[in-house]
């Protein structure tokens, strides 16, 4: 038998078909997305770019500077500057409100969500408005 007619005694894909296949079987937790919890591929900080969003970076905060309280339009709280490391560099890092409390020299931190930016020409890491930071070791 020639290739053109298996290919004429093929049956038409239905698109239906491919989208009735993939509901039923997240219905049946072959692909169930909802429950499994989704871990962002970490971040290292020479891979960093300015003006990007960070995705997961975990760092060794090296020096928390004291606390300052902001007024301005955008922020009224505390801040305080912080310096981390990776195997890969180091980053300056930027603490918001309870972060301030939370963080201490030679925690292990993880910032997802947040922001890298320059400032005074060097690199720093926030969590920004959205981002999270979590304490993994004290």
């Amino acid at each position: 038998m020639s290739v053109s007619i298996i290919a004429n005694e093929s049956q038409p894909v239905n698109r239906n078909q491919a989208h009735v296949r993939a509901s039923i079987l997240r219905q049946v937790a072959v692909c169930n997305c909802k429950h499994k919890a989704k871990i962002k591929p970490r971040t290292r900080v020479e891979d960093l770019v300015a003006g990007r969003p960070v995705g997961r970076l975990e760092l060794l905060v090296l020096r928390r500077y004291p606390r300052r309280t902001v007024m301005s339009k955008g922020w009224t709280g505390s801040i305080a500057a912080a310096c981390g490391r990776d195997e890969t560099g180091l980053i300056g890092l930027v603490l918001w409100g309870d972060q301030v409390d939370r963080v201490r020299t030679g925690d292990i931190i993880s910032i997802q969500g947040g922001w890298c930016r320059y400032s005074h020409g060097q690199k720093v890491v926030s969590t920004g408005r959205t981002g999270n930071l979590t304490i993994l070791e004290a």
